[in-house]
């Protein structure tokens, strides 16, 4: 029988082990912001005007992130931890003798660990979505100095900001072929370095090419000048198609609830939208993956107070961690080169991880 949650046995397991997770999560937090914060301030101090505010914002922003890419690890190494206290002060072999099984106890710490996993992706990955997105602005304006260049999908189209040479353009296409990257009904509006309007380009089709973008049937409206046709203008740009179209799958700054809308969105305009995917995928997996990260924690426990071995046996169990987190980055990046199918790459890791917990558990437990 497993214990129901309003049972005393539940709750007290259940305590145990969030205790137990939220302060290993903080600890963790903190030591991995701390190394963040001197990487940064190791790069600022190559440039001259970013000073320690902006680096500790920096580092502020990129918290969120940090966390959500640790939990897996606080999941198992906090399910190690309590199973280790409840060993070391008897209360296993005390529960064993009372007739509880393996699975009536490991019901309340599997079940905190999924609880955990749904606050992840429904809340903690929206706001690290937003706080990743300021921090990759300000990495890229003040660290990287890269161009600010900004790209958009919506319904009506692709809006797209490059800086010039005299200012900035911002451009917009209603349709975008695909593979050859020929934009429709083009219109580029230029802007000077004190944004103020300048000049308006249309054209039927641009295509970006080498370092240009090359717009046929131009027209060229400068205000109080008549205006100007060719057939043909450059822009020039230093944006590629691989810049574009990693701007647009950059799961880091897309939140879990806006995921499945831009993802339509991408593909009605006809980019590949298989990255996202396999990420949405993958957060609604996590209360699976950190319900199976459990598992294993639960088969390096039972096992030492049987056979001894207790170290080798917690190196096993860390080892089971790092190879499963390999393996999510290794089949997601099969699953983004369409090598393996989307539910596979994504769902691949919890499900394997449950399988194999679940079978050692077997042969070890009888009940």
């Amino acid at each position: 029988m497993i214990p129901f949650p309003g049972s005393t046995l539940f709750r007290y397991l259940a305590r145990i082990y969030a205790l137990n997770f939220v302060a290993l999560w903080v600890l963790l937090i903190g030591v991995v912001s701390l190394f963040d914060m001197i990487e940064l301030l190791r790069r600022a101090a190559k440039v001259d005007d970013v000073g320690f505010s902006l680096v500790f914002e920096m580092a502020a922003l990129k918290t969120p992130e940090m966390a959500m890419v640790i939990a897996p690890f606080v999941v198992l190494f906090s399910a190690l931890f309590t199973f280790w206290q409840l060993a070391r002060r008897q209360e296993l072999v005390v529960l064993r003798s009372s007739g509880v099984s393996v699975w009536q106890f490991l019901s309340p710490v599997v079940a905190v660990s999924m609880i955990v996993g749904v606050f992840i992706f429904s809340i903690l990955d929206p706001v690290s979505a937003v706080f990743y997105g300021r921090y990759d602005h300000l990495e890229k304006t003040h660290l990287k100095r890269e161009a600010d260049s900004v790209v958009a999908l919506f319904d009506e189209g692709m809006w797209l900001k490059q800086t010039t040479s005299e200012g900035h353009a911002i451009l917009h296409a209603g349709s975008i072929e695909l593979p050859e990257w020929r934009l429709h009904d083009v219109m580029v509006l230029f802007f000077d370095q004190k944004d103020v309007f300048s000049e308006r380009l249309d054209a039927s089709s641009a295509q970006l090419k080498s370092g240009n973008w090359l717009l046929k049937d131009a027209v060229l409206n400068i205000p109080g000048h008549p205006l100007k046709k060719s057939s043909q203008a450059k822009i020039p740009t230093d944006l590629t198609t691989q810049d574009i179209e990693e701007s647009f799958s950059a799961p880091q700054t897309m939140g879990f609830w806006v995921l499945p809308s831009y993802i339509d969105t991408l593909e009605n305009t006809g980019f590949d939208s298989t990255r996202l995917r396999i990420h949405f995928q993958q957060l609604l997996a996590l209360p699976f993956l950190f319900g199976s990260m459990v598992f294993l924690a639960a088969c390096v426990a039972m096992r030492p107070s049987r056979q001894g071995g207790g170290v080798t046996f917690v190196l096993i169990g860390v080892v089971a961690g790092f190879v499963v987190f390999f393996l999510s980055n290794f089949l997601q990046a099969l699953g983004s080169s369409h090598q393996l199918p989307i539910f596979l790459a994504a769902w691949s890791p919890a499900l394997l991880s449950t399988l194999v917990g679940v079978s050692v558990l077997l042969t070890l437990e009888d009940g």
